[in-house]
C-alpha cells in the first residue's frame, strides 16, 4: 500500500494537469476567434460584394451582443445540470458553427452562424472556470484560473498574426482552424474532465436575458445605422426608444423576480458599480481600438493580412507583460490608481494616433509608438480592473459579480464597434476623406479612455482582501 501512494499522487497530478489544459484550450480558442475575424474583417467584406461597413460591423457585434447576453445565465444552468455537461454542450456548438460561418452563402449567413458561436462560447467560458474551481485541489487552483485568465491575452498577441496568416489561404481559415482543435478538446474533455453540479442553484430569468439581449441589439442597430438612415428619421429615433423601453423594463424585472438575471443589491456596492462603469467605458475604447486600426492599415496604408497581423502583434505582446507589472504594483499602490493609469495610457497612445494620421501612413513613427502605448495601458489596467471589480463582495457573490462584470466588457465591445461605425459612417474611397474620418475615430477612443479614468478613481473597496 506504501509503494502504491506516490502512483496514485503521480496520476491525480497529471489529471490536473490535464484538466487545466483542456479548460484552457478550448477558452484560448473561443477568445482567439474574436481578434482573429478582426483582421480577417476586410477581406470577408470582398468575399460579399455590396456590403457596407454598417452591414459587416454584425460580423463582430452579433458575436458580442450574444455572448454578453448569454454568459450570466450559460453560467448558472451548467452550476445547475452540470458544468462538464454545458462545457461539452458549448464545445460542440462551437465547433459547429465554426464550420457553417467557414461555408455561409451570404453576409447575413455568417452573420447567423456567429450567433451560434456565440451562443456556443457563453456556454463554455462560466462552465470552463466552474470546473477548475471544483475539479482541481486547493492548492491548485489560484494557479489555474491565473493560468485561465492568461489566455486571454495569450489569444489577443497571437490573434492577429494567425489570422492574417490563415487569411493569406483565405478567410473561411479563420472558422476552419476551430475543427481541429474542438475536436481533440471535445475527446479530451470526455476523459478528463469530471461531473461536477450545484444542486441547490434555481434556473435564473431567461425571459430576462433575453430582453436584455434584443434591447442591446436594438440600440446598436440604431447606432450602426443612423449615418445610413439618418439620425433624426423615424427608424433611428424609433430604435432609441424601443432600446431605452427595454432597458427600463429589464431593470424592473430585476428587481421583482425571485431569480433575476443580473442581482440589483450588487450595484448597491459603489465599488462593484464604479468598477462596472469603467469596464463599460474602457472596453468601449478597446473595442473601437481594434478594428480601427485594422481598418486603417488595410484600407489607407494598404497592408495585406499578414502584414496587419505583424504590424498589430506589438501592441497585444504588452500586454501580458505590464499585466504581470501591474500585480507587482497593486501591492504598493492602490489598485483604482493602477487602474486610471492605464486608462490614461491608453488615452494618451489614442491621442497619438489622432495627431499621427495622415493620407500618407508611416507605420513606424505615425502608429508603432501610439499603439505600443495602448498596449502598456491595457495590460496595466484590465486585469487589474477585473479583479478590483470583485474584492469585498462575499464568496457568495463573487461568481455572479464576475459573469456581471465579463458581461459588461462584452457590452462595451458592442458599444465601441457600434460607434466606431457610426464615427466612420463607410469605408474611406479617398485619402483627404480617410484622414479625417480616422482622426475623429482616434479622438473619440482617447475621450473614451479618459473618462474610464476619471471613473476608475471611484473604485474604492471596502476591504483589501482578495
Amino acid at each position: 500500500m506504501v509503494s502504491e501512494a506516490p502512483t496514485t499522487a503521480a496520476r491525480r497530478g497529471d489529471r490536473s494537469t490535464a484538466v487545466v489544459f483542456v479548460l484552457c484550450a478550448a477558452a484560448f480558442m473561443a477568445m482567439l476567434d474574436v481578434f482573429v475575424v478582426n483582421v480577417a474583417f476586410t477581406d470577408i467584406g470582398r468575399s460579399f460584394p455590396g456590403s457596407s461597413l454598417p452591414d459587416l460591423s454584425w460580423v463582430l457585434n452579433a458575436y458580442t451582443i450574444v455572448y454578453a447576453a448569454l454568459l450570466i445565465p450559460a453560467g448558472r444552468l451548467a452550476d445547475r445540470h452540470g458544468r462538464k455537461m454545458g462545457f461539452l454542450t458549448g464545445l460542440v456548438l462551437f465547433t459547429l458553427a465554426s464550420a457553417a460561418c467557414a461555408t455561409a452563402p451570404t453576409l447575413w449567413w455568417l452573420v447567423t452562424f456567429r450567433v451560434l458561436q456565440a451562443a456556443g462560447a457563453a456556454a463554455l467560458t462560466p462552465a470552463s472556470l466552474g470546473l477548475l474551481l471544483t475539479a482541481l485541489p486547493p492548492e491548485r487552483r489560484a494557479g489555474a484560473v491565473k493560468i485561465w485568465a492568461i489566455t486571454s491575452s495569450l489569444a489577443a498577441t497571437l490573434g492577429p498574426v494567425t489570422g492574417g496568416a490563415l487569411v493569406q489561404l483565405s478567410w473561411q481559415w479563420v472558422f476552419l482552424i476551430n475543427l481541429p482543435i474542438g475536436i481533440l478538446a471535445f475527446a479530451a474533455a470526455r476523459r478528463v474532465l469530471p461531473e461536477s453540479r450545484d444542486v441547490s442553484g434555481r434556473t435564473p430569468d431567461l425571459p430576462g436575458g433575453a430582453l436584455l439581449a434584443i434591447t442591446l441589439s436594438v440600440a446598436a442597430l440604431g447606432l450602426v445605422k443612423g449615418d445610413v438612415w439618418g439620425w433624426a428619421d423615424t427608424l433611428t429615433l424609433g430604435a432609441f426608444t424601443t432600446a431605452i423601453i427595454g432597458l427600463a423594463l429589464f431593470l424592473l424585472r430585476i428587481k421583482r423576480h425571485p431569480t433575476p438575471f443580473i442581482d440589483p443589491a450588487l450595484f448597491r456596492v459603489p465599488a462593484f458599480a464604479w468598477a462596472n462603469t469603467t469596464v463599460l467605458l474602457f472596453c468601449t475604447a478597446f473595442g473601437a481600438a481594434f478594428p480601427c486600426v485594422v481598418l486603417w492599415l488595410q484600407n489607407v496604408a494598404g497592408f495585406n493580412a499578414i502584414d496587419t497581423g505583424l504590424a498589430i502583434m506589438p501592441g497585444p505582446l504588452m500586454v501580458p507583460v505590464f499585466a504581470i507589472a501591474a500585480q507587482r504594483l497593486v501591492r504598493r499602490v492602490s489598485p483604482n490608481i493602477v487602474v486610471a493609469s492605464g486608462n490614461l495610457l491608453f488615452c494618451a497612445g489614442a491621442a497619438m494616433l489622432a495627431l499621427g494620421a495622415s493620407a500618407d501612413v508611416r507605420y513606424v513613427t505615425q502608429i508603432l509608438p501610439g499603439w505600443l502605448i495602448i498596449g502598456v495601458g491595457i495590460g496595466l489596467a484590465l486585469p487589474t480592473l477585473l479583479g478590483a471589480a470583485t474584492t469585498g463582495l462575499p464568496p457568495a457573490q463573487a461568481a455572479t459579480a464576475s459573469a456581471v462584470v465579463n458581461t459588461s466588457r462584452q457590452l462595451g465591445y458592442v458599444l465601441g464597434v457600434a460607434i466606431l461605425v457610426a464615427v466612420m459612417g463607410t469605408i474611406p474611397s479617398s485619402s483627404n476623406q480617410a484622414q479625417a474620418l480616422f482622426e475623429h475615430a482616434w479622438w473619440f477612443i482617447a475621450l473614451t479612455a479618459a473618462l474610464s479614468a476619471l471613473t476608475a478613481l471611484a473604485i474604492k473597496p471596502r476591504n483589501t482582501h482578495p
